[in-house]
């Protein structure tokens, strides 16, 4: 122990210098996960912890903001709908899960003109009713989309970004079919303006306004590949790591 250390007022035995052999943040880690009970599940590694850092041969990796596909193919799986809507399709990861797995699926997005916040629009491209509407919305203004001004991205304000991610939730529920489930994968993050944005919160909050309820466990999905792992903050903060899958169904 240093002598800094042993004159430091805030070190204690819960503060220890940090060992020589201590992996740096830029090395990789891996923790281990709790063993999972045994189920009747047609997928036992899907669980509410989601590890997986192989993103798949689905979408285009490069795509802003792109999930990859294993999540989606592990709930289609366990789910198993026969028609799946995507609406904000971004570069088709979720379609060409389905077109794999042998599912429908009519996708949309911004960048082809489609506004996922309209009813109207979520009617036509649904059709007879979904029983399966997956969504990986802009966290707000973390990552700009499409230039169009409907993009839930392109909202000044939290404020307007709520209204429109509701008016979508609520656009979502009337294409659903009884029993059908909406899958949102969400994080939080860091505004400049705002401090945290908590849009897990406020989905969950959307969603039971709608007259949704939740189905299942959240999923708390690690974030292998993210842009934001490669890059550098002057401040000392926590980084998150992690976003949150959450499925919701009618009543």
């Amino acid at each position: 122990m240093t002598a800094s250390t042993l004159t430091n007022p805030f070190f204690s035995k819960r503060h220890r210098a940090i060992p020589s052999d201590a992996p740096l943040p830029n090395e990789p880690v891996y923790a281990k996960l709790p063993q999972a009970p045994r189920t009747g599940s047609p997928v036992p590694h899907l669980t509410s912890l989601y590890h997986h850092d192989d993103g798949g041969d689905y979408g285009n990796r490069g795509y802003p903001g792109n999930c990859g596909g294993n999540l989606i193919r592990d709930l289609l799986t366990f789910f198993r709908p026969r028609m799946v809507l995507d609406p904000m399709s971004g570069s088709g990861t979720c379609q060409d899960v389905c077109h794999e797995l042998l599912i429908e699926c009519r996708s949309g997005d911004i960048h082809a003109g489609f506004d996922a916040t309209s009813s109207d629009a979520m009617r036509s491209l649904a059709g007879d009713g979904a029983d399966f509407v997956w969504v990986h919305p802009p966290y707000w203004r973390q990552k700009l989309y499409a230039t169009d001004c409907r993009d839930l991205s392109r909202t000044s304000t939290l404020i307007q970004f709520l209204e429109r991610y509701a008016a979508f939730i609520q656009a979502s529920v009337q294409v659903l079919l009884p029993r059908g489930r909406l899958v949102i994968l969400m994080g939080d993050y860091i505004d400049r303006e705002v401090g945290l944005v908590p849009l897990v919160y406020h989905t969950k909050r959307l969603a039971y306004e709608a007259g949704l309820r939740q189905s299942c466990t959240d999923i708390i999905r690690f974030s292998h590949g993210a842009s934001s792992s490669r890059k550098v903050y002057g401040g000392a903060i926590i980084p998150m790591l992690h976003d949150v899958c959450m499925t919701f169904e009618r009543g």
